[in-house]
């Protein structure tokens, strides 16, 4: 084997380079429920019928629909995603390569980007002829570059995207957009990759992938046929007429822009462990972490004895289902009627007796509520009963096994939430991840950073200074506050899994802090 440099720091890695070939196994997906046979709460709402976004490996699975941002102790997004680029003629197994740099990377969160789902809106015209197999999909003029560009700017700042959904059978793009969050890790792919300049300076590594022209051409003729519905004869001739000579005239030219050239596609293990080793040096995790005074931003509800014998109740272990649930109940609609005060403004009304009253009201538009499955929606009913025509939006968080962050499975937001208040609802917050992502969520969907309350009836302080921390205008309201974690991220001291001792879904007991822990957020 022989690597070729120049200072441009390119790598041709030649094909003389044996192929190593990765172990597939079947992993079972995270749980959001206990396994059949405990005692299951049915839920309320439906979720989203489409499968989440992943990669299974032998070992883990990896999601690619982003994860949540994570900043410095400033509020600032502490590092940019790292951008690769996979350029390559049609067929020559870019995805391939992208599918096994994402299992060499051992990331938790990466985002998969394909240049396909950014084909431009064609006319009736141009419908007709892509019908015909007369329209040139090969061609830098079919993209939406403007579109491409600016998406994949805000996925690598961190930010949520909408990604397009195009159908190669119709040749138009869906009606539903898919919803993709920033990640660590951003690997781009597509035939054209290379052929936009401003494209290009949003890529920190660029890769060519290099198969010879008649794999992809059988390569070609087996996808489009079986998966796009196309007869042989029109993969043949949009093949001749588009295909080639694009890939002479754009492509293959674009190989020199490269900085790593990989023959063979997914089967050359070398270069994609050069490839890995690379990314692994530039793309460091933050950690969030942090060991300063709680902010000022949180508001602790005063340690009355009522409410410390209210936790003393739902702490205790031995404290039956029942009665876990009446007195969360309690301490909720005191958690509640403590987190709505900060939104009240002075006022002065007329009283019967024609005087004036100095008191206090809201001011604002409204108020949603917003939980974050499943846990937090226990907090609903206390909001209901203090809050008149309050709306509630949903939130599906999952806990990834490996690394404790979490994902977003299901949204459910009011159309108009933006003009409004949002009492943002957990029942414990641990490393503050979930949270930080619901409020990321939020954010997106334009409600102001200083209208947000984060109410949680326990939280560590961990969970505090992130959140704060990434979000210095939010309110966090919470009864109690412990020193630490445990290593299956519970609050400590604590009161255990919230959500199985609530909803009954253990089978068990047995209420102590060493017991499974719950997968729905942290």
């Amino acid at each position: 084997a022989r690597l070729l440099t120049n200072s441009n720091k390119r790598v041709h890695i030649t094909p003389i380079l044996a192929s190593l070939h990765c172990g597939s196994g079947e992993d079972s997906l995270d749980r959001l429920l206990p396994p059949l046979g405990a005692p299951r709460r049915k839920s309320a709402t439906s979720l989203s019928k489409t499968e989440p976004p992943l990669l299974r490996t032998g070992t883990r699975t990896i999601y690619t629909a982003g994860r949540p941002p994570w900043y410095d102790e400033h509020g600032a997004q502490s590092k940019e995603a790292f951008v690769i680029g996979l350029c390559g003629g049609s067929a020559s197994g870019k995805t391939t390569v992208a599918n096994k740099i994402i299992e060499a990377l051992d990331v938790p969160w990466v985002v998969l980007l394909s240049m396909d789902s950014f084909y431009k809106v064609l006319s009736p015209e141009e419908q007709a002829l892509a019908a015909s197999n007369d329209y040139n999909f090969d061609h830098p003029g079919a993209f939406d570059f403007e579109l491409l560009v600016a998406t994949l700017r805000k996925l690598k700042q961190g930010k949520s995207v909408k990604i397009p959904v195009y159908d190669f059978t119709t040749h138009r793009r869906q009606k539903d957009w898919k919803n993709v969050y920033g990640a660590s890790v951003i690997i781009f792919e597509g035939i054209m990759s290379f052929a936009d300049k401003e494209l290009l300076q949003l890529l920190d590594m660029k890769i060519f992938v290099d198969t010879d022209s008649d794999i992809r051409l059988v390569r070609r003729l087996r996808r489009d046929i079986t998966e796009r519905g196309r007869d042989i004869e029109g993969v043949i001739k949009q093949y001749n007429k588009f295909v080639k000579p694009a890939f002479e005239q754009y492509i293959e030219p674009a190989m020199r822009l490269a900085d790593i050239v990989v023959p063979r596609g997914g089967g050359n293990m070398v270069a994609i462990d050069l490839i890995v080793q690379h990314v692994h040096s530039q793309a460091v995790l933050a950690s969030a972490q942090q060991t300063q005074p709680l902010p000022q931003t949180l508001s602790v509800l005063e340690s009355t004895p009522q409410v410390r014998g209210l936790h003393t109740i739902i702490r205790n272990k031995e404290t039956s289902r029942d009665e876990f649930i009446f007195y969360s109940k309690r301490l909720m609609r005191l958690l509640i009627e403590h987190a709505l005060s900060f939104l009240l403004q002075p006022c002065v009304v007329q009283t019967p007796q024609g005087q004036e009253y100095e008191g206090r009201t809201y001011k604002g538009k409204g108020i949603t509520g917003v939980s974050i499955l499943r846990a937090g929606e226990t907090m609903e009913p206390a909001l209901r009963a203090v809050c008149k025509d309050v709306r509630i939006g949903k939130i599906l968080i999952q806990t990834n096994l490996d690394s404790g962050e979490p994902e977003l499975h299901y949204l459910r937001l009011p159309k108009d939430i933006s003009e409004d208040h949002v009492i943002l609802m957990d029942s414990t917050v641990s490393t503050g991840a979930a949270a930080m992502m619901a409020v990321r969520v939020l954010l997106d969907h334009e409600v102001q950073e200083d209208k947000i309350v984060l109410v949680s009836l326990l939280m560590a302080e961990l969970g505090v200074h992130s959140v704060a921390y990434a979000f210095p205008q939010v309110k966090i309201i919470t009864t109690a506050v412990d020193k630490s974690l445990d290593d299956f991220l519970h609050v400590v001291p604590g009161i255990g899994d919230f959500g199985d001792r609530y909803f009954g879904t253990d089978g068990s007991d047995n209420w102590s802090d060493n017991e499974d822990h719950e997968q729905l957020s942290c």
